[in-house]
């Protein structure tokens, strides 16, 4: 079967449909103003996976000054082990590339086993932690980068 879900890019208006998502995935949530002001970012991207007028996941970044940064990928919890995140990520990475980024950075809780396994399949490596860096509950971040050589 083929796969159901368009990534798209982002617009403001898609903030209220992400907001639940994000309040379910994250237990300290960005707010849907905090996703209306990336997506207006002029340096900022977004992404949604939608099918049948249902956002699955999402992607937040930016670009600035040859350096990406990811802020922000959730999927859906029911629609986990579907490769949206994947596809997200690589066509965020794209994005990014398209924008001058020459390499990506993000930080991700210590404990994610998941999301760490995806970034690190991808290439991704650990280059820092950042103590204490989420709260709610407190944990430290690993910061992953990830080098984007020409034709990436």
């Amino acid at each position: 079967m083929a796969d159901p879900w368009l990534i798209r890019p982002a617009r403001a208006a898609d903030a209220a449909r992400i907001a639940p998502i994000e309040q379910r995935c994250f237990s300290d949530p960005w707010s849907a103003a905090a996703f209306e002001d990336v997506f207006r970012f002029p340096l900022g991207i977004g992404l949604v996976a939608e099918w049948d007028r249902q956002i699955g996941g999402y992607l937040v970044g930016r670009a600035v000054a040859g350096e990406g940064e990811i802020m922000n990928l959730a999927v859906a919890p029911e629609h986990r082990r579907e490769g949206l995140g994947a596809r997200l990520l690589e066509e965020g990475l794209g994005l990014l590339r398209a924008r001058g980024a020459r390499q990506v950075y993000l930080e991700v809780r210590a404990g994610n086993e998941a999301a760490r396994a995806l970034y690190e399949r991808r290439g991704f490596r650990p280059v820092g932690r950042r103590s204490g860096y989420y709260r709610n509950p407190a944990e430290d971040a690993i910061v992953l980068r990830l080098a984007l050589p020409d034709g990436a």
